[in-house]
């Protein structure tokens, strides 16, 4: 009777700490998360991701950070839509600034929730330029001197040259990212990519939010894309917004904050 005892006390240990095993797993470990899709903006390259994409990953998620062209809304998003192809399972597609038009213009049935991040959310046939319309949404400085215009090589335009636009660089930490260290300023500033003019003249296409869900962050403290023009575009759409005290730069100076956003897209 003794060693029945000790047999069903044995069994009664395992179930327990099975149980307790069960009930300590991360919710990250026990839910099948989607991958999510970091699209940069102008004046920025992929490393203004790196630390949403550390606090992402820290959370379980498998994070994709693909090159941005900065060429045109179309030409973009054509690239984009290359990586999302090598892409099994759903995805949560995030832009920031600029990359908000790109993601507008992807389609892809594996994207089930889009995610602005001081970005903008262009109408069909509306240019980016007419998010930074001053009369309705004044505010922006990215007007010269903080704006300039230089000739790059450029492939894939007529001649093989086109014009680009990029911030100044003794306005840079100033007006794009005032709520980041000197240090981290001057690293944004060492990877700035300049974005052909053209691509924010360029009209854009059929919109994804009209048939995807969509959230917003707006930061308060935008200097490139007035807050009012952001709201106004939130609310077109009917994101799910958040509004935080930042700047631009809030991917870059709130990770914490952005990946919330995200996470909330992908139904955590």
């Amino acid at each position: 009777m003794s060693f029945v005892r000790f047999a069903r006390a044995a069994l009664a240990t395992i179930v327990l700490v099975a149980a307790l095993a069960a009930a300590l797993v991360s919710p990250a470990a026990a839910r099948s998360l989607p991958t999510v899709v970091l699209v940069h903006g102008a004046f920025a390259d992929t490393t203004s991701w790196d630390p949403v994409a550390a606090e992402l990953r820290g959370r379980g998620y498998t994070v994709v950070v693909p090159e941005n062209p900065l060429r045109g809304p179309g030409y973009d998003a054509a690239a984009v839509e290359k990586t999302l192809a090598g892409i099994s399972g759903p995805v949560v597609l995030v832009g920031h600034s600029y990359g908000g038009a790109v993601i507008t213009n992807i389609h892809n049935p594996n994207v089930n929730a889009l995610v602005y991040v001081a970005a903008f959310a262009p109408a069909q046939g509306e240019p980016v330029q007419l998010g930074l319309d001053p009369i309705r949404f004044p505010g922006s400085q990215l007007l010269p001197p903080v704006l300039q215009v230089k000739v790059v090589d450029d492939a894939h335009a007529i001649g093989g040259k086109n014009l680009d636009g990029y911030i100044a660089a003794d306005a840079f930490h100033r007006v794009f990212a005032p709520d980041v260290s000197d240090a981290t300023a001057a690293m944004m500033l060492a990877h700035q990519h300049s974005i052909a003019l053209w691509a924010n003249l360029e009209p854009s296409g059929p919109t994804s939010w009209s048939n995807t869900p969509s959230w917003s962050l707006i930061p308060t403290g935008d200097n490139i894309i007035p807050p009012a023009s952001q709201r106004f575009m939130a609310g077109r759409i009917g994101a799910n917004t958040t509004e935080i005290a930042a700047s631009h730069a809030v991917l870059v100076s709130q990770p914490v904050a952005v990946a919330d956003v995200i996470d909330s897209a992908a139904g955590n």
